[in-house]
């Protein structure tokens, strides 16, 4: 039997979730993003309703929005909402991984889009990140940064795969095998 594990949500159930954020706090230092976003799919007709309802309050109406289509499989024109529809644009220029949100009332916002099947600890990471007050890292940085902490912890894990499965005592600290006579263990002429 096999099973399939789906990490987006349909889209009415994406409609009931709350817009998963973290936003920057008011502050005199102005960094790269404002924030961060983590959608539950990449189905932006669902997902921005929710995004946008949410920020009506902090940062007001937000009326376009624009983003990367190398991420997004279909970008809308519009996005029913409320009795409005704030427009949606793309431009190929613009980080793959950042959304870019306008408003009349306040001005411009940039979040960072964390991938919807990124894993719980790397998006916490990612969104914590993007809310530092003045960072000048910016989207894609952050998401380089966590691609390489990614492959950190799986070298971590195989070295540890590595060591475990030849009993432990024939690594170096940094994952080389090592021939039983470097070691310093009684009966190898070693002190």
């Amino acid at each position: 039997m096999t099973t399939t594990l789906e990490r987006t949500p349909p889209r009415d159930i994406a409609a009931e979730l709350p817009a998963r954020l973290s936003l920057t706090p008011k502050s005199t230092l102005a960094g790269q993003l404002d924030g961060a976003w983590f959608p539950y799919s990449r189905d932006l007709r669902a997902e921005l309703p929710v995004l946008l309802a949410a920020l009506d309050e902090p940062w007001g109406r937000i009326t376009r929005v624009t983003v990367n289509p190398v991420r997004w499989p279909v970008v809308p024109h519009t996005v029913p909402m409320d009795g409005r529809r704030p427009h949606v644009g793309w431009f190929t220029e613009q980080d793959p991984d950042k959304l870019i949100l306008l408003s009349y009332k306040v001005g411009r916002w940039d979040l960072l889009v964390v991938p919807p099947e990124t894993g719980p600890a790397a998006a916490a990471r990612l969104m914590a990140a993007a809310a530092i007050p003045g960072s000048v890292l910016t989207a894609g940085a952050l998401m380089a940064n966590e691609a390489a902490i990614g492959r950190g912890i799986h070298d971590a894990r195989r070295r540890q795969d590595t060591w475990e499965g030849e009993g432990g005592a024939c690594m170096s600290p940094f994952g080389h095998p090592m021939d039983r006579s470097t070691l310093p263990l009684p009966g190898n002429g070693r002190r």
